[in-house]
């Protein structure tokens, strides 16, 4: 019996995960030009920091979460979520002693036990990135100047909507007027909202069921609540998107599946993918650090799907940049020898190289060539060797061009990956 990937767990295969690289490439790039570095953080983390930080009344920590036991019988939980585990590197490292303001990011799988769908799996991968001590509304379009950048130059398109989810000066006005809201629709809602509706009225706002999500229409918006503060900073905030020419639309209902958000929400969303609409979501989690025993500063980030990422590109049959630069094709013994000598020659001055050292026919070989996707294929038999000169063909143009082989391997493969790699 074939033993197979578990439910909602992946193989990622070499063709995409090619794009993968080419999505970390450029997000890292780009996260470099504003000055963020990276931290890599454990899997694993005590179940209590997710409770502490997602929130107890959430979907995650009710259901999705995957927790166990370990032998000292402390309560452990594979990451749900990148922030919590960083904020919790940053209090313990005492990162804030190096720099007023830390830029981080962090890439990799986390998990939940969720119904698994298209852009939706059980273990998936986020990049998650973090600006903390800086409570201005400027860092606030900077992050989403900068999440903007990265779709841009992945060549996606996709729809930023922004919200206010005020502070806890102004948000207990707004749960009043939405628990009054919510006694008016009694027994009209999913039991999920009828019980959080007592324990946490935010969170019915964020209900997937369709019934509710009709009704929730007609809700009290919270931008009518908000205190003066947080009207100026989210008046700020609109103003340097505009100045940035960053497209947006405010959606006074979003409020994200984390009870950790205080003022600035966005999402990144894509209309490619079904019910999965969002490729990235973020906002600010001013309160976070102290309530997870750190100092008092304010903190802001945001998260993108890999995988969403991805099948975006692979719908716009993008090819990856990750392609071979050279395919040797030896034919023969002698030939086989001088192929293994510069394929290692070139590879170490920077040249992508693949050959076959099972003497197949040059057909054969042409059609592995073409499956590498490579730029060029160079043809070495026993007359080129006897010749004194290989055949280097474009595999784009079909063009041919005679190459001199010289006895002085070094010099030739200099000269050879210069004009392969111009």
């Amino acid at each position: 019996m074939i033993v197979k990937a578990l439910k909602g767990f992946k193989d990622i295969l070499p063709d995409e995960a090619n794009l993968w690289q080419d999505v970390e490439r450029v997000a890292r790039q780009i996260f470099h030009r504003f000055g963020y570095r990276e931290i890599r953080v454990p899997i694993l983390e005590k179940t209590g920091l997710f409770a502490r930080s997602i929130g107890e009344t959430t979907d995650i920590v009710e259901k999705e979460m995957y927790s166990f036991t370990d032998r000292n019988g402390d309560s452990l939980t594979m990451r749900p979520e990148g922030t919590a585990p960083v904020l919790r590197a940053f209090i313990e490292h005492n990162l804030q002693a190096e720099r007023p303001v830390q830029k981080l990011y962090t890439m990799g799988p986390m998990f939940r036990h969720e119904r698994p769908q298209k852009g939706r799996l059980r273990q998936f991968h986020q990049m998650s990135v973090e600006a903390i001590g800086a409570d201005q509304p400027e860092i606030d379009a900077e992050i989403m100047a900068m999440a903007s950048m990265v779709i841009s130059e992945l060549g996606l398109d996709v729809s930023l909507e922004i919200n206010s989810l005020g502070c806890p000066k102004c948000r207990p006005a707004f749960n009043q007027a939405l628990l009054d809201f919510l006694a008016e629709n009694a027994g009209s809602l999913c039991p999920d909202c009828e019980r959080r509706r007592y324990k946490n009225p935010l969170r019915v706002l964020d209900c997937k069921n369709k019934t509710c999500q009709a009704r929730y229409v007609n809700a009290p918006s919270i931008q009518a609540h908000l205190c003066p503060e947080c009207a100026a900073h989210f008046q700020a905030v609109e103003s340097y998107l505009k100045a940035l020419d960053i497209r947006y639309k405010v959606n006074p209902f979003m409020v994200r599946g984390l009870d950790y958000y205080t003022r600035t929400t966005f999402e990144l969303l894509t209309n490619a993918l079904g019910a999965q609409s969002a490729v990235g979501a973020g906002g600010r989690y001013d309160g976070l650090i102290e309530q997870l025993g750190g100092p008092a500063l304010p903190g802001i980030g945001f998260a993108m799907g890999l995988e969403r990422l991805t099948l975006l590109l692979a719908a716009q049959q993008r090819k990856s940049s990750q392609r071979i630069d050279i395919f040797i094709a030896a034919l023969g013994g002698a030939a086989l020898e001088r192929g293994v000598l510069l394929a290692h020659a070139l590879r170490q001055r920077g040249v992508a190289v693949v050959m076959d050292y099972a003497g197949r026919s040059l057909k054969s070989q042409m059609k592995q060539a073409a499956r590498h996707d490579s730029r060029f294929t160079l043809i070495i038999g026993e007359n080129e060797l006897a010749g004194g000169q290989a055949v280097m063909r474009d595999m784009e143009s079909h063009e041919q061009v005679d190459v001199i082989l010289s006895e002085d391997l070094a010099t030739w493969s200099t000269a050879l990956a210069k004009k392969i790699l111009a």
